[in-house]
């Protein structure tokens, strides 16, 4: 097969020409010419070949490998997939007679034994290595090779040479940037370990560049666009700049196991000042909340403008989003996943332990553990070749720092199919990713001496329910039976029992006598600043009439479960006749909870019952959610490419306080980048409008994001998907 291609004359650089060019100081570049060693030569029989210059074909090589969406001049491919260079010599190549090489290589000391020199020959000397390297065609002074890097290699930035070798030596080009090429994993090859066999699953978890976070409760969950842009100017080299940052061995990177470790360890700032400082203070002056980010390239672009210094602040979702980003820019397929009611569980004994006093109330100052009301990590999607072949798939990886894995605050990869299972005994963390979905809720009642009796166990609370966004469409989708079989089912059992096997502690809960009565609290969507009503469902399974005396806490929660205060105590009496359900409302006003207020709190109401007729004792606890204010984004004009349109962000103050220092971000990938306006204060009933003028370079479907953040209101978001003409 022959390959023509018209070279424009002059060959310049942006054909990705070999000359001239000053190398990165902290790379070592082989010299140009090493001279021959050995007995004398004999004259010459051809004029010496010299290289006049090297296409990288980047355009069409790009297409080829589905990487036309970086916005990065270089060429980018991925493994196991062959791409094509034409290479350009001062006369005709003959392969009888020629010596010629392709070099590639990648870091300071490339060495062929560590896989970081690639020599690839397509003269008249074969030599076996790990990537192929074949010549397709030859067009006069132009030779078009094919090259395949191989299916495990290194994944990186790596410079191109061609070296010539004759009885003289070794005549090598020099360094050119423009010929750097990136090679990353590749999930359409079926020998890549990231391989995933569906297109529509690809789109979504390696090409898509937006995405949605779930948040809120699971009775009521709200979410918020994340803008990943792992295809944005810049964020590929920002990415790699992570691995160089946290010195991950290049020997590493070609194993998408170790990769997404280290990733899961580099993504938080502890142990080795990676991307993203952590902060659930309420205090942000020093840096960004994390509650305004609205996407993941204003952060790793921050971190690589400033050299590699934290960028502050996030919380679990923010981790999530940046990692997620750093997954699919690499090539791992990645998705962001949402657990329901997760536990933080302190003492890793699968019990997740509410402390009240003699009177019912919640006792602050002894409740350790936290059931936070929703928590984001990732999951990748790839081949565990260390593992049995039925633990391969999703795996999930957490990189908000919560607990140690091998000395370092990361967490996985591991196998959704393990956890499921209960097979806990299988790298990486298995353990702590189950507790935060099987741990169960056990209320504890201290008398005035601190002694302390288990007055009823919830089994069910924790793990409520785990959703990640569908592959193509803006809905949810369950995959809770991914994790954890239903609750009670045979399977559910036997989990339970291998688990206990592996290591955890064993639920012995015998002596709790059964109540009878099973006591529950329902709320409706509120927003911040409502008066509501709280209905108190009690359920009497039981022959005898029962009367029912109950403490309702009230409290003010952070998103993570953890109490900020308590700002409601109340009595309440009923008696239920047998197999009948009795209901009472409990009034909350804004005038309780307001003053109360933390930064994205929720109201979490705490039930502790007793049964007159016979002592026994029951718990119950509801999580309501305070929905934010809404804002909104509206287009004036259709989009059309190479037109303006004007996009504005409207918010209306509905407090009766003054908003101060509030941020307001706007961007949208492949549109504009990362706009932020900052605005002193909004009076109550005040509005705010702010307006931007866009020309899209590209056409088709962009999402719009937009966030308002302020020390008073959190969590303002809103998205608008529009159509590029």
């Amino acid at each position: 097969m022959s390959h023509t291609v018209s070279t424009p004359e002059p060959w310049g650089p942006q054909r990705g020409r070999l000359t001239l060019a000053s190398s990165n100081s902290d790379e070592v570049n082989p010299p140009e010419y090493e001279a021959f060693k050995g007995p004398s030569p004999r004259a010459p029989t051809t004029q010496a070949l010299s290289v006049l210059g090297v296409d990288m074909y980047v355009t069409d090589n790009k297409k080829a490998h589905n990487t036309s969406k970086y916005k990065n001049t270089n060429l980018i491919v991925r493994r196991n997939k062959e791409f094509i260079i034409i290479i350009r010599f001062d006369r005709p190549l003959n392969n009888q007679q020629d010596n010629v090489y392709l070099e590639f290589m990648i870091g300071n000391t490339p060495d062929e034994y560590k896989g970081t020199q690639i020599t690839v020959s397509i003269g008249k000397e074969k030599r076996d290595g790990n990537w192929d390297g074949r010549v397709i065609g030859m067009q006069g002074t132009e030779v078009t090779v094919g090259i395949t890097p191989d299916a495990s290699c290194i994944i990186g930035r790596f410079r191109t040479f061609v070296a010539v070798v004759t009885d003289f030596g070794r005549q090598r080009t020099q360094r050119n940037p423009d010929t750097d090429f990136y090679v990353l994993f590749n999930p359409w090859d079926p020998e890549d370990l990231v391989y995933m066999p569906r297109d529509t699953d690809r789109q979504e978890y390696v090409m898509n560049d937006v995405g949605i976070i779930y948040n809120g409760e699971y009775n009521n969950i709200t979410s918020r666009a994340w803008n990943f842009g792992q295809f944005e100017k810049g964020v590929l080299d920002a990415c790699l700049l992570v691995l160089d940052a946290g010195k991950v061995p290049l020997l590493y990177r070609g194993n998408a196991i170790e990769v997404v470790r280290q990733g899961s360890a580099l993504i938080n700032s502890q142990d080795d000042d990676g991307v993203l400082v952590g902060s659930w203070s309420g205090e942000y002056s020093t840096g960004t909340a994390p509650t305004a980010w609205t996407g993941s390239p204003e952060i790793l672009l921050k971190y690589a403008r400033d050299g590699c210094v934290p960028v502050c602040f996030a919380q679990c979702w923010v981790f999530a989003g940046v990692l997620n980003t750093f997954m699919r820019c690499l090539g791992i397929p990645a998705r962001v996943i949402s657990n329901y009611c997760s536990a933080h569980d302190n003492t890793g004994n699968l019990k997740t332990d509410i402390i009240l006093d003699e009177d019912g109330r919640v006792n602050r100052s002894r409740t350790r553990d936290s059931v936070w009301n929703y928590h984001s990590w990732n999951e990748v999607y790839m081949k565990r070749s260390d593992l049995p072949e039925k633990f391969s798939g999703w795996q999930v990886i957490d990189c908000t720092p919560q607990e140690t894995s091998d000395g370092l605050y990361r967490c996985g990869p591991t196998s959704v199919n393990a956890i499921r299972d209960g097979e806990l005994s299988y790298p990486f963390d298995a353990r702590f990713v189950f507790a935060e979905l099987n741990s169960d809720v056990v209320y504890h009642q201290s008398d005035k001496y601190g002694n302390t009796k288990i007055i009823s166990v919830d089994t069910t609370y924790v793990g409520k329910l785990l959703i990640t966004k569908s592959v193509n469409s803006n809905a949810y989708e369950d995959i809770t039976s991914a994790y954890k079989y239903p609750e009670g089912s045979d399977k559910d059992k036997q989990a339970m029992q291998m688990a206990e096997r592996r290591g955890v502690p064993t639920r012995d809960y015998s002596t709790i006598p059964e109540a009878g009565v099973d006591i529950e609290l329902q709320a409706d969507t509120i927003k911040i600043g409502d008066n509501f009503k709280l209905t108190l469902n009690i359920k009497n399974q039981t022959s005898q009439t029962c009367t029912l005396s109950a403490v309702i806490t009230g409290c003010v929660v952070y998103y993570t479960g953890i109490t900020s205060s308590i700002f409601k105590l109340d009595n309440k009496a009923a008696t239920v006749d047998p197999w009948k359900t009795s209901s009472m409302m409990i009034d909350v006003t804004a005038s309780e909870y307001m003053p109360y207020r933390v930064e994205q709190s929720n109201l979490l109401f705490v039930v502790y019952g007793r049964i007159e007729e016979n002592g026994k004792t029951l718990s119950a606890m509801r999580v309501v959610t305070l929905l934010p204010p809404d804002l909104t984004i509206k287009v004036t004009g259709t989009p059309w490419v190479g037109r303006d349109f004007m996009v504005t962000v409207l918010f209306r103050n509905p407090f009766n306080f003054i908003l101060k220092n509030i941020q307001l971000r706007l961007e949208s990938p492949g549109l504009i980048t990362t706009k932020m306006k900052t605005y002193d204060h909004i009076a109550p009933g005040g509005s705010l409008q702010y307006t931007e003028t866009i020309t899209p370079q590209y056409p088709g479907k962009s999402v719009l994001m937009a966030c308002l953040d302020c020390a008073a209101v959190r969590q303002v978001t809103s998205q608008l998907e529009i159509f590029v003409q």
